[in-house]
């Protein structure tokens, strides 16, 4: 039986790594289906007609994303800290000066800011890491900024660190709380009592910004 078409707009992406249908909703990209290489196209419709109501909320939440966003007006967050954004004729990389950004005029503006953003993540981030590898008599082998979807840090069976740049956009004791808990994985590579057990000994009342990257963590864009 034929599927009808759906009244929702999407777009439609091929992946050779994807194993099956998935679909995104984005704030900014708007709703996605991932479709493996093969999978006939009309998958694409059948799996936005199913998941209507899934796809319905999640766009009232981007919608809700959107508008958080346009409400710093001017301004950018950074570690609880508003900085007022001064667009600059010529320039070309991002520099802060107290409250103030000064950033390229123009629609170089935006990825300009990510890159600042980028590696003010590594600067924040690096001595945090390494006081709490100390604390834990532990080392870690390597520490990257990403730029993931899904995950806010993580920490590798060997070592490897990895943060994501957006939670410089998050209050202070948010980077803090997710730099504990990855740094507890260099001693629990688990979620067991054992390990909460050390996250709340070197991060008291951890579960304040923790409930707070879960309820606000998609806010966290540019």
């Amino acid at each position: 039986m034929p599927v009808p078409p759906p009244d929702i707009a999407y777009t439609v992406r091929r992946s050779q790594r994807a194993r099956r249908v998935r679909v995104t909703v984005d704030p900014q990209a708007g709703v996605q289906v991932v479709l493996p290489a093969r999978a006939p196209a009309q998958q694409a419709a059948v799996a936005v007609v199913q998941l209507r109501g899934w796809i319905e909320r999640r766009m009232a939440e981007a919608d809700a994303v959107r508008d958080h966003v346009a409400a710093r007006g001017n301004t950018v967050p950074y570690l609880g800290r508003d900085l007022r954004l001064v667009a600059q004729e010529g320039r070309t990389r991002v520099h802060r000066r107290d409250d103030d950004l000064l950033v390229p005029a123009g629609p170089a503006a935006p990825d300009a800011i990510e890159r600042w953003y980028r590696r003010q993540a590594r600067e924040e981030i690096a001595p945090r890491m390494d006081a709490a590898a100390t604390a834990l008599g532990r080392r870690y082998t390597s520490l990257s900024i990403r730029a993931q979807k899904t995950r806010w840090g993580s920490c590798s069976s060997t070592g490897a660190m990895s943060f994501n740049w957006r939670l410089l956009l998050a209050p202070e004791p948010v980077l803090d709380y997710v730099v504990w808990h990855e740094a507890c994985h260099l001693v629990h590579m688990d979620h067991s009592p054992r390990f909460w057990s050390a996250v709340a000994r070197h991060c008291p009342g951890y579960e304040q910004p923790q409930r707070w990257l879960r309820r606000n963590g998609a806010t966290l864009v540019l």
